[in-house]
């Protein structure tokens, strides 16, 4: 289940725009995501019990040979995106992205390198770097058990297809945690209307943020309706192993077909942190929160002395796309929720899914409240205190004086 059905269902909304044919960073015309899922059970009670993988997004077939556009933003920097200096510096994508644990960057990043220059030996130049990032998933896997190897890495760029993408405990996100339940891989996807382009924006998150408390769905406090004494979290299964902080992260990769260049790229990036915050994200010291954005409209290659002439939207045409990133964004978060299923891991933690039914729920009676309140505004029932134009404010009553405390002399 995704959490559309759920609005659908109770009369909440997730956003003004409508979401493309597969709700997915696919629906971009080009792009393909793949997976490569480990879940091993060792000898315990943390070696090898891996709940781990890696997952790719091909921005098109011929990226190696032909770079994109892109930009990216880090809202809180306490992670890895490799690739992303010269990303910001040309303004230019020239691999898949990858996504992993932490501590299996470098072999992803290895690997891509060697698995597309065995394949493609006449288009890899005499260099790539590997656009790959990370969040930790130590807290369910033996994340020093290093169990990625280049063969997962083949086998998600070899799965790798557009249609619908699979969410939840897949790949980079087998581990991952969201707001006190299990979290992964979620995507979404936008469309703007026909008079502004009819562009389509698509976004995949890697999460493994966020408390329960400020879990927020389509504007519902849903997650204090779903306490901890009934279905724990970490702090209750860690018994005081570590001071319980928001040390999490996101990784947010948003693709679209719009004709927009690195800068603007860049500007979608910064727009993924709306959508996070609209979730309940708050980006806390210990988390790693990097967004990157990509356009497929452009294709550049290496040529020296060629020239490039190419169409950009204006900058005053960009508010529909920022607005499609915010809406995706959120609902790829919650879809990640939706989609993951209750995991067991080291030390026999155990990371409950989201109470889809007590979701749905909690929102069916807020949206029986939105839907009360709308009937009274248009009815005029609602008492709204609007000021006349041109009364002036009601004055502020002054703070009632108290007597100063003569200050007594010091012992």
């Amino acid at each position: 289940m995704r959490i559309r059905e759920i609005c659908e269902r109770t009369g909440i909304s997730l956003g003004l725009l409508e979401p493309g044919r597969h709700n997915a960073i696919t629906d971009v015309p080009g792009v393909r995501v793949g997976h490569s899922t480990i879940v091993r059970d060792g000898e315990g009670p943390v070696k090898d019990i891996i709940r781990t993988g890696v997952t790719v997004i091909v921005p098109c077939d011929d990226i190696v040979e032909n770079s994109v556009s892109a930009g990216y933003f880090s809202q809180n920097g306490n992670g890895e995106f490799t690739g992303c200096h010269w990303m910001d510096e040309a303004g230019l994508l020239s691999t898949p992205i990858a996504l992993t644990n932490t501590h299996s960057v470098g072999v992803v990043r290895d690997a891509m390198i060697s698995c597309y220059r065995e394949r493609m030996p006449e288009f890899v130049p005499e260099w790539m770097l590997p656009a790959v990032a990370e969040t930790w998933d130590g807290w369910l896997s033996d994340i020093f058990g290093m169990a990625v190897t280049p063969e997962h890495v083949r086998e998600a760029l070899d799965s790798a297809s557009s249609g619908p993408v699979e969410e939840g405990c897949v790949g980079g996100g087998t581990g991952m945690i969201l707001h006190d339940f299990k979290g992964g891989i979620g995507t979404s996807s936008r469309v703007t209307p026909a008079d502004r382009g009819g562009y389509t924006v698509g976004v995949l998150v890697q999460g493994n943020y966020g408390k329960r408390h400020d879990l927020t769905i389509a504007g519902v406090p849903v997650g204090r309706y779903i306490p901890a004494s009934r279905i724990p979290g970490k702090a209750e299964q860690e018994r005081g192993e570590r001071a319980s902080k928001d040390t999490g992260s996101i990784i947010v990769v948003i693709a679209t077909d719009a004709p927009i260049s690195a800068d603007q790229c860049r500007r979608l990036a910064r727009r993924a942190t709306l959508g996070l915050a609209r979730t309940g994200g708050i980006c806390g010291n210990g988390s790693g929160d990097i967004f990157a954005a990509f356009s497929t409209a452009h294709r550049f290659r290496e040529e020296t002395g060629r020239i490039y002439d190419i169409r950009t939207l204006g900058s005053d045409s960009l508010d529909e796309l920022f607005r499609a990133v915010v809406e995706a964004t959120h609902e790829a978060i919650v879809n990640a929720m939706c989609a993951a299923k209750t995991t067991s891991g080291i030390r026999g933690r155990v990371m409950h899914a989201l109470p889809l039914d007590e979701v749905e729920a909690v929102m069916r009676r807020y949206g029986e409240l939105n839907a009360a309140l709308l009937a009274d505004a248009r009815e005029g029932k609602v008492a709204l205190t609007v000021l006349p134009p041109e009364s002036d404010p009601p004055a502020i009553p002054p703070a009632p004086s108290t007597p100063m405390k003569k200050e007594e002399p010091r012992a």
